[in-house]
C-alpha cells in the first residue's frame, strides 16, 4: 500500500507544479498590469472565457499533442542528467524530411503512416545521434553541440526546400509539395470545433511509454542510475558512454515526432510558415513537468491554453505579449517554487530520520543498562 501511495504522491506534486506556477504568474502578471494603468483581472477572465468555447479546446488539445511529445523528447535526456536543446532542430528536421518522403512515395495508408513516422523517429535520432557520439568519443557538451547542430538544421532544410532540389514554390512560399492522402493521419471530426488530431492518442501512448520503460524496466532504471551518477552506475556494471549514446538517440527519435501532429493532421506540407521554436518551449513544459508524464501533460495544456486563449487579448484592448509574460514568470515560479519544496521536504525527511534515531536510540538504553549491570555483577 505504501507503494501506491508513493507513486501517487510524485504524481500528485508533479500535476501540483503547473497549477502552483500558474497561480504565481497571474500574480506577477497582474502586478505588471496594475503598474501599467490597466485592469489587473480582465485579461484572465477574457482567457479563461476562451477555454470554454468548443473550438478553443480542440486547438489546445491539438497544440498540446506536439509539445507533450517534445517535453518527453527533453525529459528523456533529462533523466540521464543530458541537456538536449536540439529539440528545435531536431523536430523541424524530421518534419521537413518526412514531408519529401511523403510528397514522392505513395503506399497504402496502412504502410504509409508507420513509413512516414519510423522516417521521422530515425531522422530525429540521426541528428541526435551526433551530439552523442562527439560527447561519448570527444567529451563535447550537448548543450553546445545541439546549439550548433540547431543551426545547421536550419541550412539544411534552407538547402533542400530549395525548388531546384525537393522544393516547390507556392506564391512567396517555398514548399515540399502536398504529401500524398494516404499519408495523412486520421483524426476525429469534432463538428463544428474542427478536427481533433489522431495524434493526440499517439501522444498519449507515448506518455505511457515513457513511465513503463523509465520505471518498470532495467533499462529504464539503469538510465537513471547513470543519469545520478555515472560512477556508482559503472560499478553496477552499465556502460555509462553507451546509455548516454542510447539516450541521445531516443530522446531524439522522440523529438522527431514532435512535429508529426501538425504535418500528418493539418498542413500535410513543410513550408517556410512551418511553427517554430516548438523545441525551446518543450524544455520549459519538461521543467514545469517535473519530468513526470502526468506532469509534462499538464504543462502542455497550461502552455497551449496561454498561446490559444491569449488571441482574443488583442480585440479587448490587451497586448498578447502578456501571455509571453505569464509563460517567462511560470518558469521562474517552478524553479523557484520546486526548489522551496525540495528543501522542505529534505528538511522534513531529515526530521523525521532523526526523529526515529533518537528512539531507537533510547529504546537501546535500558538493554545497554542490563547489560552492564550483568557484566559488574560478574
Amino acid at each position: 500500500m505504501k507503494k501506491y501511495d508513493r507513486v501517487g504522491e510524485r504524481i500528485a506534486f508533479a500535476a501540483a507544479g503547473p497549477a502552483i506556477a500558474l497561480v504565481a504568474a497571474v500574480a506577477l502578471t497582474s502586478v505588471v498590469l496594475l503598474v501599467s494603468g490597466k485592469n489587473p483581472f480582465e485579461p484572465y477572465s477574457v482567457m479563461f472565457e476562451q477555454a470554454t468555447f468548443s473550438d478553443i479546446q480542440v486547438l489546445i488539445l491539438n497544440d498540446a499533442a506536439g509539445y507533450y511529445i517534445g517535453g518527453l523528447a527533453v525529459a528523456v535526456g533529462f533523466r540521464m542528467n543530458l541537456f538536449n536543446i536540439g529539440v528545435e532542430g531536431q523536430y523541424r528536421l524530421a518534419a521537413m524530411v518526412t514531408a519529401v518522403v511523403g510528397a514522392n512515395v505513395a503506399l497504402p495508408a496502412a504502410l504509409q503512416l508507420p513509413m512516414l513516422i519510423i522516417v521521422a523517429m530515425l531522422t530525429g535520432a540521426f541528428w541526435a545521434g551526433i551530439a552523442g557520439i562527439l560527447k561519448v568519443t570527444r567529451g563535447v557538451s550537448e548543450v553546445v553541440s545541439t546549439i550548433m547542430l540547431n543551426s545547421i538544421a536550419t541550412s539544411v532544410i534552407g538547402y533542400f526546400t530549395l525548388p531546384s532540389v525537393f522544393g516547390v514554390q507556392v506564391g512567396n512560399n517555398k514548399t515540399t509539395g502536398e504529401m500524398s492522402e494516404s499519408g495523412w493521419f486520421p483524426g476525429l471530426d469534432m463538428g463544428a470545433a474542427g478536427e481533433l488530431y489522431g495524434f493526440v492518442f499517439v501522444a498519449i501512448a507515448l506518455g505511457i511509454a515513457y513511465w513503463v520503460i523509465l520505471n518498470r524496466t532495467r533499462f529504464g532504471f539503469d538510465l537513471r542510475a547513470t543519469g545520478a551518477s555515472e560512477s556508482a552506475a559503472a560499478a553496477s556494471g552499465v556502460d555509462a558512454k553507451r546509455m548516454v549514446l542510447t539516450a541521445m538517440l531516443i530522446s531524439g527519435a522522440v523529438a522527431g515526432l514532435a512535429g508529426m501532429p501538425i504535418l500528418m493532421g493539418d498542413t500535410h506540407t513543410y513550408s517556410l510558415s512551418f511553427p517554430t521554436s516548438l523545441g525551446f518551449t518543450c524544455i520549459t513544459i519538461a521543467l514545469l513537468g517535473r519530468n513526470n508524464p502526468v506532469g509534462i501533460a499538464f504543462a502542455a495544456l497550461l502552455i497551449s491554453w496561454l498561446d490559444n486563449a491569449s488571441a482574443e487579448l488583442d480585440y479587448v484592448g490587451y497586448d498578447t505579449e502578456i501571455a509571453v509574460i505569464m509563460q517567462g514568470l511560470i518558469v521562474i515560479a517552478v524553479v523557484v517554487s520546486y526548489e522551496a519544496v525540495r528543501r522542505w521536504r529534505l528538511r522534513a525527511q531529515q526530521r523525521r530520520v532523526g526523529e526515529e534515531l533518537a528512539a531507537a536510540g533510547s529504546g537501546g538504553n535500558p538493554g545497554n543498562n542490563d547489560t552492564e549491570k550483568e557484566v559488574a555483577a560478574r
